[in-house]
């Protein structure tokens, strides 16, 4: 058996190569079953280079200038940036009332996570920490928002708080209080941070 150094061998004779190699195999098979049934002798078939090309649909090598496509998951950490800054659209934005009377706009935690998958797929989230107060009837939660550039690796922190016994809405308390977090820490990148200017 011959071995052929694959690193002096070119992208479209490597495949080239091993589709003769494929072809010759089948067709010394098919030769040899024929002549034991038919007791002839048989030569084997040079074979073209545009015959092997056809046989197995071999493609042509990419040009030495081809861009692979991407999804555009990777860039610097300003473009990230612009593009969570940009107003968001008031269809996505909700109101509530607070105890107090004010009524206040919020983006809810879903739709602040969907947007940041769609401008800044690579980030990363935790919570670092949950504290009940002294007397038990809150608890903060701390959380991190991470956002990954193909330039740098820049992190946002900050703080939810929910009362326990807050009767209403989604999740149990320490839930709310991660969500709060979430879409604050998410603010300090600049989502939604318009409306916080709004409400002053």
């Amino acid at each position: 058996m011959v071995f052929f150094p694959m690193k002096s061998l070119s992208w479209e004779s490597t495949k080239l190569l091993s589709a003769a190699l494929r072809l010759r195999s089948l067709e010394v098979v098919r030769r040899e079953s024929a002549s034991c049934a038919q007791g002839v002798s048989y030569s084997t078939k040079r074979v073209k280079k545009e015959e092997i090309l056809a046989a197995n649909e071999i493609p042509a090598p990419p040009p030495p200038d081809y861009d692979v496509p991407t999804s555009g998951i990777s860039r610097p950490i300003s473009e990230i940036l612009k593009e969570l800054n940009k107003k968001v659209p008031d269809s996505l934005i909700r109101t509530r009332q607070e105890a107090n009377g004010f009524s206040i706009k919020y983006i809810p935690w879903h739709i602040v996570n969907r947007i940041m998958n769609l401008h800044a797929p690579e980030w990363s989230g935790e919570v670092r920490s949950i504290n009940y107060a002294p007397d038990g009837k809150s608890v903060s939660v701390t959380y991190r928002v991470t956002l990954y550039g193909t330039d740098a690796e820049i992190f946002r922190e900050s703080t939810g708080t929910s009362w326990v016994e807050e009767v209403g809405g989604y999740g149990d308390p320490v839930q709310k209080a991660e969500a709060m977090a979430f879409r604050r820490a998410c603010a300090r990148f600049g989502l939604g941070l318009h409306l916080y200017h709004e409400e002053l």
